[in-house]
């Protein structure tokens, strides 16, 4: 794995470079082949805080991971605890996925389907996008786009369904079930 390191508004010393890469490249432990991936490691002081963000892309999971400390050390080794546990959290669910019934799983996956629009209330001052982002959709089952919203912690996430075609979005709903978004 490779691991690229840039700075913003941080005096990046030989050895927090080389503390990081030695950190997140311990990484490579939990599977069986070296990895042949770009890790992308974003340190940077906001408000006086230390932020790190990892970003690690593979076939079929993106592992991220930022936190926000008073030492960088103390933040990178934070970070790589929540990438150990993503990973960790990734393979037993796979590991669970692979001893199910395929049948069982496409019925799961046809149980929550949103039969109702819910419109967002839009702030009045501003409607500007603050931040945009581009990425390529990969296709993946229900079940799959389900465990990567929630290995990179958000509460919704847009994929093209594997079985469909389609592009859908997976969320988090308030009882803490999800929801599918299916295009007609």
């Amino acid at each position: 794995m490779n691991i690229n390191i840039r700075g913003e508004n941080i005096a990046m010393t030989t050895s927090l470079q080389d503390y990081a890469e030695k950190r997140i490249g311990k990484l490579e432990k939990y599977f069986s082949l070296p990895l042949a991936t770009d890790a992308r490691v974003n340190m940077r002081v906001h408000n006086k805080e230390q932020v790190i963000e990892v970003t690690i892309p593979m076939q079929g999971l993106l592992l991220r991971a930022e936190v926000g400390q008073e030492d960088m050390y103390t933040a990178i080794d934070m970070v790589v605890s929540k990438l150990e546990r993503q990973i960790k959290k990734y393979k037993t669910k796979v590991n669970r996925k692979s001893r199910q019934d395929i049948r069982q799983v496409r019925q799961e996956s046809g149980g929550t389907v949103v039969t109702k629009t819910i419109e967002a209330e839009t702030p009045e001052e501003s409607q500007d996008v603050v931040r945009r982002k581009r990425f390529v959709f990969k296709p993946m089952t229900v079940e799959e786009a389900i465990l990567q919203m929630d290995m990179l912690g958000h509460s919704f996430f847009v994929f093209n369904n594997a079985d469909s075609g389609a592009t859908n979005v997976v969320y988090r709903r308030r009882d803490g079930r999800y929801g599918l978004i299916d295009q007609e």
